[in-house]
């Protein structure tokens, strides 16, 4: 197949440009040439910024494009229009972030997604990223109905993640000494491999698989601890787990998602319990557990790159909340 990426050059971009040349087809990249521009010499590259000028897209024809950096519904349904005459399929990069209540388990594709008070807002915070996505959808939608699949991941995680919020736990357990977990044990976590998600898009684009799918996992709820114990297997470490109480924690202030990667509060906590059972049934698949473990500690361990992740709680913020914790006994 002839694909057109939109982006290609950070993790999940990455991850399906290298899968598709695995794959022998024939790929076009669409970027600025900022982020990685060394990747991929064998694949023709077009330079631009999207937000500003389509015209190296015009007069070309692919069979598939798929947009992985497309965050503003404009500039999403600007590519859409240029590119409905151009492609056979889009797929477009979404989110779970897109559903409007997140606190409910078990969220399947037909829930209701958020709303923007303002769907002409282009602000780019944290509670405006949901919303904005699934307006995204809508733009992709509208120009191509029936010609369109909305990928909605959960976490994705593994080699080149810049946010460091799956990483953080492989490189905390693998340091060993006593680590600080949020309790519950058995609290689920869900997440998916970046190469399993690009493996799988590419396999739905080959098919010309469309509509909208969650994409997270394991196929079995994954508890916490369970985690925990494959980290530690996995790195040999001989780490001990305190488990504190949320509250306590979030009496000292320590944030979610960010500080300790993987606990979210209750209004967020359908975000590691997504309904995956339609992506399940077009053929989503897992890797091992320790797979994913084992080639994340690696490449944090090689890659400079990783030591610069934005998520995950300090060592002394760390000692500080043990020792607040133990005392209060």
């Amino acid at each position: 197949m002839r694909i057109l990426v939109l982006g290609g050059t950070i993790f999940l971009g990455r991850h399906i440009v290298a899968a598709a040349l695995e794959r022998g087809h024939r790929l076009t990249l669409f970027n600025r040439g900022r982020s990685n521009p060394h990747l991929f010499p064998q694949v023709e590259k077009l330079r631009g910024d999207r937000q500003r000028d389509l015209s190296p897209l015009q007069g070309r024809r692919w069979d598939v494009v798929i947009d992985t950096c497309g965050y503003l519904p404009r500039v999403v349904g600007a590519s859409a229009e240029l590119l409905a005459n151009a492609v056979d399929l889009y797929i477009f990069i979404s989110s779970a972030s897109v559903y409007a209540d997140l606190s409910r388990r078990r969220i399947g594709e037909s829930a209701p997604l958020a709303v923007l008070a303002d769907p002409s807002a282009e602000a780019s915070d944290g509670t405006a990223y949901g919303p904005l996505k699934a307006l995204c959808e809508e733009a992709v939608q509208e120009r191509m109905p029936g010609r369109a699949l909305i990928v909605r991941p959960g976490l994705i995680v593994g080699p080149h993640d810049p946010s460091g919020r799956f990483t953080y736990w492989v490189e905390r357990v693998a340091r060993g000494g006593e680590v600080l977990v949020p309790a519950p044990p058995g609290r689920q976590v869900q997440f998916i491999d970046v190469r399993d998600l690009a493996d799988w898009i590419l396999r739905c684009a080959e098919r010309g698989v469309q509509g909208a799918y969650n994409a997270a996992g394991p196929e079995e709820p994954l508890p916490m601890v369970r985690l925990l114990e494959v980290c530690r297997r996995v790195s040999g470490s001989e780490a001990t787990v305190t488990w504190v109480d949320e509250a306590f924690l979030l009496q000292h202030d320590v944030q979610p998602w960010t500080e300790l990667p993987l606990w979210l509060p209750a209004e967020f906590a359908g975000m590691m319990a997504l309904d995956c059972r339609k992506a399940l049934a077009a053929g989503l698949t897992f890797r091992p557990l320790a797979e994913t473990v084992r080639d994340t500690l690696a490449w944090s361990a090689s890659d400079a790159a990783a030591k610069g992740r934005p998520s995950g709680m300090r060592p002394e913020r760390e000692w500080e909340i043990l020792r607040a914790w133990h005392a209060r006994r």
